[in-house]
């Protein structure tokens, strides 16, 4: 039935998208029945908007997102117009500003809160040690299984990266110490790094509304992604080679270089001011 449908939408709609944009429509629709495991009737606002803070998430531009959110509001649009739903579960939902402007990235005040903030729990506060000193993304860090992680040389071996690339991140004192207590006292036996508490992977629904949390708490945005920012700029701040800081980041896309090599730039410049007053 979804096939169908879909396959009616571009049929109806040829005249209107141009062959590329068909393609990444099909692709993008893919996309959100797959995440929210529905059929196309069947998804709801809230499945969407869940949809689209995963994107957010994993570090996607607002104008991929907003691309992607415009091929799902002119699919429902053709379904309520041929009446195959009854109502359009995008109607509530805003497409998201277009902004070029800089990663928002933590200041070393604001880590240390966020960091005092999880310390009573063992499995939050080595979850953001390990992002921080990693630089990994949400959906690495899930993946990571207890073999892969080589604690003498303190690498951890990320099998499927973005584009199934594999590599490996480094870690600090700091960030084994965290993760070591955490599994002194998880009290299970998981293949996962991080689990849930039947020795499960972690859902990343379960870590992004943790992190949702933090933010209410201490009043400033915080997210998995947040912190894979914050590793790439406090490391500029230090005068890391850029193509060191790419590499352990496991970008390959030029578009992602240059919005790094950006924020590396005024990383250094704030760097430069606080040394001048």
């Amino acid at each position: 039935m979804d096939f169908e449908v879909q396959t009616a939408f571009f049929n109806d709609y040829k005249t209107r998208f141009s062959p590329a944009t068909i393609h990444s429509y099909t692709i993008t629709l893919q996309q959100l029945f797959t995440f929210c495991n529905k059929s196309f009737d069947e998804v709801k606002a809230t499945d969407i908007r869940s949809w689209l803070a995963a994107m957010e998430d994993e570090g996607l531009k607002q104008r991929t997102i907003h691309t992607k959110l415009a091929g799902v509001k002119s699919f429902y649009r053709y379904c309520i117009e041929e009446n195959k739903v009854i109502k359009d579960p995008t109607l509530t939902i805003q497409s998201p500003q277009i902004d070029d402007s800089l990663p928002y990235y933590l200041s070393k005040r604001q880590l240390v809160l966020l960091q005092e903030l999880t310390r009573g729990n063992l499995r939050d506060r080595a979850i953001v040690e390990t992002l921080y000193a990693t630089g990994v993304r949400i959906s690495e860090l899930l993946q990571i299984a207890t073999e892969d992680v080589k604690w003498e040389t303190r690498q951890i071996w990320i099998r499927k990266g973005k584009g199934n690339k594999e590599r490996f991140v480094l870690f600090t004192h700091e960030c084994t110490e965290r993760i070591k207590l955490y599994h002194l006292n998880r009290g299970i036996k998981s293949e996962f790094l991080f689990s849930n508490s039947r020795g499960g992977k972690l859902s990343r629904q379960f870590v992004q509304q943790r992190f949702r949390e933090f933010s209410t708490t201490l009043g400033f945005k915080v997210s998995p992604h947040t912190l894979r920012h914050t590793f790439a700029a406090h490391l500029a701040e230090k005068n890391m080679p850029q193509l060191y800081i790419q590499e352990l980041l496991g970008h390959v896309n030029i578009n992602s270089t240059r919005m790094y090599t950006r924020l590396m730039e005024t990383a250094r410049k704030k760097q430069y001011d606080r040394f001048q007053t």
